[in-house]
């Protein structure tokens, strides 16, 4: 589609870790077959490390240090980024995923999947201040927990099943988006970071961009909100991030095979 050929390539990428180990070993597979039969190096790219730099494929301007909030299905982590390839992980969730509890609670509702844009949608003909969820671990350090907020708007629900759909969806999310705020906004100023990046599928989330970006007006610091497309899993993050790798770490071995639990900051081969 992008109109080159194999001898136009200069080095080929591929996620080895973490996640599904079938999935995984076909994408690595493929790639170094690609590698071999082009003559170019192969490099291994960690999933999560790749949505770091997806903000970064619209706006190059990023700087370092920044503090990342990666928020997705699997994840839930905040970074100080102290500069490329260099990560400090603050804190992460002690349970659901955020993107989990989204997807969670908008299955229960009705809302469909994926769960996360379907109740983003809902939301906004709701009243977030019709319903009032307390906001999990708000002042506990950098760690998150969303079991628990998941439970409550299911016991909320089924104690009050007339409720306005539209109010609990806007306010769980508020709930939610008041904690991803308030950490990552406390960690870029205990660390002194430049900005904020979002990575992971629920940097989509509206509320959660609208009120990053406010934070970053006030505190007068950069947001690098990576564009929909970005959020979700995709190849551009992962050639990105196999670019720096590449220069990190030359080649790597055609013997390189997939981890489906690797962890972030993933080793290097």
């Amino acid at each position: 589609e992008a109109g080159v050929e194999g001898h136009d390539i200069d080095v080929v990428a591929a996620t080895w870790g973490p996640g599904l180990v079938g999935s995984l070993l076909v994408g690595v597979s493929a790639a170094k077959a690609y590698a071999l039969a082009w003559n170019v190096p192969f490099v291994g790219v960690n999933h999560l490390e790749a949505h770091v730099y997806a903000a970064g494929l619209e706006d190059p301007s990023v700087t370092y240090p920044h503090v990342c909030l990666m928020v997705s299905g699997g994840h839930t982590l905040l970074i100080n980024v102290k500069a490329r390839g260099e990560y400090q992980v603050l804190g992460s969730t002690i349970d659901d995923a955020v993107g989990e509890a989204f997807d969670k609670v908008a299955r229960y509702l009705g809302l469909g999947y994926p769960g996360g844009p379907a109740l983003d949608r809902e939301a906004m003909n709701g009243d977030a201040a019709a319903i009032h969820f307390t906001r999990p671990m708000l002042g506990d350090g950098y760690d998150f927990s969303f079991s628990g907020i998941k439970s409550a708007v299911v016991r909320h629900v089924k104690a009050n099943p007339d409720l306005n759909t539209a109010d609990i969806a806007a306010g769980f999310q508020a709930a939610v988006v008041d904690v991803l705020v308030a950490k990552v906004r406390k960690a870029a100023t205990e660390y002194g970071a430049t900005g904020i990046v979002l990575a992971g599928g629920v940097a989509a989330n509206s509320l959660l961009r609208e009120r990053v970006l406010d934070v970053c007006i006030a505190d007068h610091i950069q947001a690098w909100l990576p564009g929909r497309d970005y959020c979700t899993d995709n190849a551009a993050m992962v050639a990105a991030a196999g670019h720096f790798v590449l220069l990190e770490t030359g080649a790597w071995s055609l013997g390189t095979g997939a981890n489906p639990s690797l962890a972030f900051p993933g080793l290097r081969a």
